[in-house]
């Protein structure tokens, strides 16, 4: 295993396009996790409105915050990427199950998916190794 770093000798607007999508999402997500983890009344209510108990706020927040911090740390944002993808389909399965709004409700954990791996993919060389983008050959 070699210890050269995630960024390799990628461009520097990439890296950087790619830590600012990172830390936007990591910002939805610490306050996402951080109200659930509170335990406030509104997502209490949220939560029974998508047919879940109003027990699941805090393990939920717990998973969250724990995904990441994953994500966070270069060794293992990978890990937390997927971990992360498994929990915004779940939020997005619950959306098309109450019917709620395609946008702004539904593809919402496809939008956060996308900053999660494109912030990831733009910023770790590693990644891009093992996920090439490739023009038509």
């Amino acid at each position: 295993m070699t210890d050269a770093p995630p960024t390799g000798n990628l461009p520097k607007p990439l890296v950087w396009t790619g830590r600012v999508m990172s830390g936007l999402l990591a910002v939805f997500l610490a306050f996402s996790a951080g109200i659930k983890l509170m335990h406030r009344p509104e997502v209490t209510e949220t939560l029974t409105g998508l047919g879940w108990p109003a027990a699941a706020g805090f393990p939920i927040g717990l998973l969250e915050a724990t995904c990441l911090i994953l994500y966070l740390v270069p060794r293992t944002a990978i890990l937390g990427a997927v971990l992360m993808t498994g929990l915004l389909g779940a939020a997005m399965a619950t959306h098309i199950r109450v019917g709620s709004p395609l946008y702004s409700h539904i593809l919402f954990g496809l939008y956060m998916g996308l900053f999660a791996w494109g912030g990831l993919w733009l910023r770790d060389a590693r990644l891009r190794a093992l996920l090439p983008w490739r023009r038509g050959d």
